[in-house]
């Protein structure tokens, strides 16, 4: 793919700019409503698993929450292939769609089995709408703050894991679990028809389907370089462009290190309640340290995206990834409640906003014409790990082993920083030519 530049004039217009930042809004928006409905489930498990609703225990409950994962898997994967199909408008707002749906099925759940699937559903939308965000945020950025742009649309995913807690906290002892997710489901309600007006389609995936005039239309309205490329007509072109050559061993570095980082995101994020429950501490602060670990990641997503762009994201998700092993392994270590606030907030810092460095390398590694592929099949590799890491910890919970898991976590981020750093030296030995801006 080649790109004309925009005129300076254009790219620098007031209203383009406006136009850029209210697509990145919308995404942050959206993905805000992911994030409350990824964390919303770990968020009711003390209370669903101790008053045995619908049946569950601490091994069922994992099992359900690696249906979710498994879900996200297979919509993330989905995600970026369809998304050259049918376009990336249509695929956000399918997404968002189902797992509203799926969520106001889980309030009405009569079953376990009922609600299982419901959550199946739900990771469907919710890891198909992730990569196609971050595409809109980078592709809809303009200079060197395409890291920045994919840390400030993660935010919103943090955002909601903190706000989770709270509608949980609110809601569980005075109106009941259901109420929990029929609430959390409400927002989208209302968001979806704004959105639906204010998102554009993208300029790549436009030229790339053969919509070149739509595509130069949409580019000029938001002062993007002008996107001149041929129409594609092997589907499958951008899947094969992350093989060709040599940069296969790459591709799978980047999705061992995304495999490492979503066990960490979401073994820690769904368990962090119920293991530091188990460990003793009281429910009000089980429930308040998943806040403060994703009031974390918020800061984490800012620092670490301005911290890519300038030395390279490469570079500080090795950083953050080994920080990560040793914040988390001071989880498990019996602190004063105010010391262990500290930690968490730190552990959150790193874990989260590492994985979406991850993000960041890939996208900035990859041709945008190949973008939403790329991170669709980053993000799916890595859901293997996010369904392992939530069945990692419900094992371990029901062994009666809850202080081992933060330190099996614990190591997971060492696993991610060494991939990470292999995948650099393919880039660096095998690939020179084509090293990208990743770091």
């Amino acid at each position: 793919m080649s790109q004309a530049p925009s005129s300076p004039e254009l790219t620098a217009s007031p209203v383009a700019a406006r136009r850029r930042v209210v697509v990145v809004a919308v995404c942050w928006a959206l993905v805000l409503l992911d994030g409350i409905d990824t964390f919303i489930y770990g968020s009711v498990l003390p209370d669903m698993i101790d008053g045995g609703h619908l049946g569950l225990t601490d091994a069922l409950a994992g099992n359900i929450g690696s249906y979710t994962t498994f879900g996200m898997l297979v919509g993330t994967i989905l995600s970026g292939t369809v998304t050259r199909w049918v376009g990336r408008r249509p695929t956000v707002f399918a997404s968002v769609g189902l797992f509203t749906v799926a969520t106001i099925g889980c309030g009405i759940a009569p079953s376990a089995a009922v609600f299982g699937l419901f959550r199946l559903l739900c990771g469907f939308g919710l890891g198909a709408l992730l990569p196609i965000a971050i595409a809109y945020g980078m592709e809809f950025t303009t200079g060197a703050r395409k890291a920045l742009a994919t840390g400030v649309i993660m935010t919103a995913h943090q955002a909601g894991g903190a706000i989770a807690p709270l509608i949980a906290l609110g809601l569980v002892e005075s109106a009941g679990w259901r109420w929990v997710f029929l609430v959390s489901a409400v927002p989208a309600l209302v968001l979806l028809p704004v959105a639906f007006r204010m998102l554009p389609e993208s300029p790549a995936i436009l030229a790339g389907r053969g919509h070149g005039e739509a595509a130069a239309s949409v580019a000029a309205d938001h002062g993007l370089d002008v996107v001149r490329a041929p129409e594609r007509t092997d589907r499958w072109e951008s899947l094969k462009a992350l093989f060709r050559g040599r940069q296969w061993p790459t591709t799978l570095l980047f999705w061992l290190t995304s495999f490492a980082g979503l066990m960490l995101v979401y073994g820690v994020g769904q368990w962090l309640p119920k293991i530091m429950g188990e460990l003793g501490y009281e429910t009000g602060d089980s429930l308040l340290f998943s806040t403060a670990l994703n009031v974390g990641g918020i800061v984490g997503m800012l620092v670490a995206g301005r911290l890519a762009d300038a030395v390279g994201a490469r570079r500080i998700v090795v950083i953050w990834f080994a920080l990560t092993s040793v914040f988390v392994y001071l989880l498990g270590v019996h602190l004063p409640v105010a010391a262990l606030y500290v930690v968490v907030f730190f552990a959150g810092l790193l874990l989260f906003s590492g994985q979406t460095m991850v993000y960041a390398t890939v996208g900035a590694h990859h041709d945008p014409a190949d973008r939403d592929t790329a991170l669709g099949w980053v993000a799916g590799m890595g859901r293997f790990g996010a369904v392992f890491g939530p069945w990692l910890g419900g094992t371990l919970l029901a062994a009666g082993h809850a202080e081992l898991g933060f330190a099996a976590f614990a190591l997971t981020g060492v696993v991610g920083a060494v991939t990470m750093a292999l995948a650099t030296v393919t880039i660096r030995v095998l690939r020179p030519a084509s090293a990208g801006t990743g770091g």
